[in-house]
């Protein structure tokens, strides 16, 4: 008997497949970047990027979600085609040799979008809700593949700026609510949330969002929490991304209670784990 009861939502067509959430997923994080908080690196050589992913499909992730380009605070930026240059390899490689491996790919750039998911992507992860590429929502329409809608204000470097809020859930709800009813112009079909967590939010701003995120389930889409190691976190005890997995699993279980229905992790097994316990 399960403990926890994930909420009520659409499903999403995913690679020809449906794919529902009556059971939490997990989406695994492969960092293609030199620059990432918590990778640093260590992925930007492909047959070491080949070894993650093999070893985050192996824990059980029924995502992987690619990134080439670093949104940390102070972050270098990067061209499209640098951005290209990063994450097509992989694309291509797990395409040939993983093809039922779900493919999301985070980025905010059109462009990038529509390459990846010609080269056999599956998923969009934008974490600007396409605020930074005004293409964006008619290419994610034009490819017909689900979209993660994020909450952001600003650019990765001035997001922090943009802090102020009359109630923050609100707030958020609204905003996401605006990008639903474009996207819903457009075409789009598939939409999950994602709230945002750490960007343009104080660190107490994050966890009034982590206690309130059940809120969001009002648009009756699934909603994606990702916390995993996350300054929310590390800056709160005064340590580094090193050093928190158990907060990370304990924030995830607050996500979880809450009727979060995907999880973004860099420790898959773990995340795995925790859903078996409350949902087996």
């Amino acid at each position: 008997m399960s403990i926890f009861q994930a909420a009520s939502c659409q499903t999403i067509l995913v690679n020809g497949q449906i794919m529902d959430f009556n059971v939490p997923k997990v989406m695994g994080i492969l960092n293609l970047t030199p620059d990432s908080f918590y990778d640093n690196g260590r992925f930007v050589d492909l047959q070491q990027a080949k070894d993650h992913a093999s070893n985050l499909l192996d824990e059980g992730a029924d995502i992987l979600d690619l990134g080439a380009y670093s949104t940390r605070p102070g972050a270098k930026e990067i061209s499209v085609q640098e951005e290209l240059d990063r994450i097509m390899p992989m694309v291509e490689y797990l395409h040939q040799y993983s093809p039922q491996t779900i493919l999301s790919i985070d980025t905010f750039r059109s462009q990038v979008a529509s390459e990846t998911v010609h080269a056999g992507a599956h998923i969009i992860n934008d974490v600007s809700g396409g605020l930074l590429d005004a293409k964006m929502f008619e290419t994610v329409a034009t490819l017909q593949v689900p979209y993660i809608l994020m909450h952001m204000r600003g650019t990765p470097a001035t997001m922090q700026n943009f802090t102020d809020y009359d109630d923050l859930v609100s707030d958020v709800a609204t905003h996401l609510g605006k990008a639903i009813s474009q996207l819903r112009k457009f075409g789009v079909k598939d939409i999950i949330l994602d709230p945002g967590f750490g960007f343009a939010k104080t660190i107490a701003q994050n966890y009034e969002l982590l206690l309130r995120v059940d809120e969001l389930q009002y648009f009756g889409l699934p909603i994606l929490g990702g916390i995993s190691r996350k300054s929310m976190i590390y800056k709160k005890i005064n340590k580094t991304a090193d050093d928190v997995l158990p907060g990370t699993i304990a924030l995830n279980t607050l996500l979880l209670q809450k009727g979060v229905q995907l999880l973004r992790v860099h420790d898959v097994k773990e995340a795995k784990q925790l859903i078996e316990i409350f949902y087996s």
